[in-house]
């Protein structure tokens, strides 16, 4: 059994910046009211993380990660300001849960002799099959 030698990663809250806004879409009167939605921001090379998992969090291909390395997130799902708060601290721990783990090291296998030996046959099956096409009677 392989053992987690990476321990879970948390962001610290107090290198979150937070604003708040008015939510956009259907909830009557009071979504002209009052300011529930939040904007999280993460400054991912300001953070505590680990360098590796700062280089992996910029590598990703997000349109969330500003060019300065800002993630933004926008949360406005729920009708209070806290509960959207604690949705994006969580989307944002899942987006740094996916990349603290290092991808596995692809090495490079070659093909067992049996399966070049099945292709290299099916090879030329095909070429004896299509070496008979043409029009009939034709000689080269």
């Amino acid at each position: 059994m392989v053992t987690d030698r990476h321990t879970a990663l948390r962001v610290d809250p107090a290198e979150v910046e937070w604003s708040a806004m008015r939510a956009q879409g259907a909830g009557g009167q009071n979504v002209n009211k009052v300011a529930s939605a939040v904007h999280l921001r993460f400054d991912i090379a300001a953070s505590s993380l680990p360098e590796d998992v700062k280089q992996r969090l910029l590598a990703l291909r997000d349109g969330r990660i500003t060019q300065q390395g800002v993630l933004v997130i926008k949360a406005q799902q729920y009708r209070t300001q806290e509960a959207n708060r604690l949705d994006a601290l969580a989307r944002l721990q899942a987006l740094v849960d996916s990349v603290a783990r290092p991808p596995r090291v692809r090495r490079a296998t070659r093909p067992t002799l049996g399966s070049e030996r099945r292709r290299r046959e099916a090879k030329s099956r095909r070429s004896a099959l299509k070496a008979q096409r043409g029009r009939a009677g034709v000689q080269d």
